[in-house]
């Protein structure tokens, strides 16, 4: 799949997709840089892996990804949203929000560039870290992060400020641990203590799962602990 977007009589085309362990949106932090254990793959597009358009990437610690939310396109938009911090209940409008349903549904996202593996098959490729997207999301455009203008420490969050993460207690028996494989075990407890439950789902009696790394991920959430409950794969 090859989509174009057209803009004012432009064609934007994907430049490249990212590989992940969400192979649906349910469970993906709400923020990139949220876990930097994540780790995920970008492969460009046939037509986009030449070496010389990379050179000197390697030289910026992070990217900037402009990337569409391909799960979560409509027809229509509407001037409010229901910011899920917010708990789903309160309206803001939909620039003061990082929401997926936009006008354009296009998403930024800031990574961390762990290598670049310039002679391998379909590459070069980007190995990064802490990236919010589901696997196969397609990429429009890629920028370096520059610290002395992109960062602001003075900077003020708004409605994001007044409601940090708690971070729930992740509590995770030693048999299913067993199960996992070690790159990936880390990662997930950083997911799961984000609380990936939609805001408006907070049943202590329920059990919530979803899809990562091969793997079906069963837990549940009663007083500020998580308890996975059964670990089963999906793929071989």
């Amino acid at each position: 799949m090859n989509k174009q977007t057209e803009h004012q009589g432009h064609l934007m085309h994907p430049i490249a997709r990212i590989s992940t362990d969400f192979p649906s949106k349910f469970g993906i932090p709400r923020q990139s840089g949220l876990v930097p254990a994540l780790k995920s793959t970008l492969i460009f597009e046939p037509e986009y892996r030449n070496p010389d358009a990379l050179k000197g990437l390697e030289e910026f610690s992070h990217l900037w990804l402009i990337w569409e939310f391909s799960e979560s396109i409509q027809d229509t938009w509407s001037p409010t949203v229901r910011p899920p911090r917010l708990g789903g209940n309160v309206r803001k409008g939909v620039f003061a929000t990082r929401s997926p349903f936009r006008p354009n549904p296009l998403g930024l996202s800031c990574v961390k560039l762990e290598e670049i593996l310039w002679d391998a098959p379909n590459g070069p490729l980007l190995l990064l870290s802490g990236a919010d997207l589901m696997d196969q999301t397609p990429i429009y455009d890629i920028k370096p992060y520059i610290p002395f203008s992109d960062s602001h420490p003075e900077a003020t969050g708004g409605f994001a400020d007044t409601h940090r993460d708690d971070r729930l207690h992740v509590e995770f028996a030693e048999s299913l641990k067993a199960l996992m494989p070690e790159e990936h075990l880390n990662a997930l407890i950083e997911v799961l203590a984000l609380d990936p439950r939609p805001a408006y789902q907070k049943d202590p009696d329920r059990i919530y799962g979803f899809p990562f790394a091969g793997m079906e991920i069963r837990f549940s959430v009663r007083d500020g602990v998580l308890t996975v409950v059964n670990v089963e794969f999906t793929e071989v």
